[in-house]
């Protein structure tokens, strides 16, 4: 199984400090069925929490999700505190999004993982080592 995660996801994560350990993290749980809701059109809203606040006043995160597909899709991440709940025409729109996501064959996927629209989710040290003698290879 692979992680993927969109650019704007991958910002959004930075900027609250939300590592790809703590990704994979969560996503592993959502395979053994720990979610916190089920949105319809193969979305899944989990929760992280944030150092200091726990998982209730902490992340929301909506992943793109069907067992029968081999990648996960990381696609919108919100704080709590920020945004409360998704409206009607934003998650039409995110379900549109998975729905594409979800439906790529591998060389279209390699395509969007080159333009930097997507981004893997690194699972361990040894394969952020790996990537990083790539890159600088």
């Amino acid at each position: 199984m692979r992680i993927l995660k969109t650019k704007v996801f991958a910002k959004d994560a930075e900027s609250h400090n939300l590592n790809d350990a703590a990704l994979h993290q969560a996503v592993m749980e959502v395979r053994l069925g720990l979610v916190d809701a089920a949105l319809g059109g193969n979305l899944i809203k989990k929760r992280l929490p944030i150092s200091g606040r726990g998982k209730s006043s902490g992340l929301r995160m909506i992943l793109a999700y069907k067992t029968s597909v081999k990648n996960v899709f990381c696609i919108y991440l919100f704080a709590k505190n920020e945004t409360e709940n998704l409206t009607s025409t934003h998650l039409r729109q995110l379900k549109k999004w998975g729905k594409t996501l979800l439906s790529l064959e591998e060389r279209e996927l390699v395509k969007v993982i080159k333009t930097g629209q997507l981004q893997e989710v690194i699972q361990d040290d040894d394969q952020a080592n790996k990537k990083n003698s790539q890159e600088t290879n």
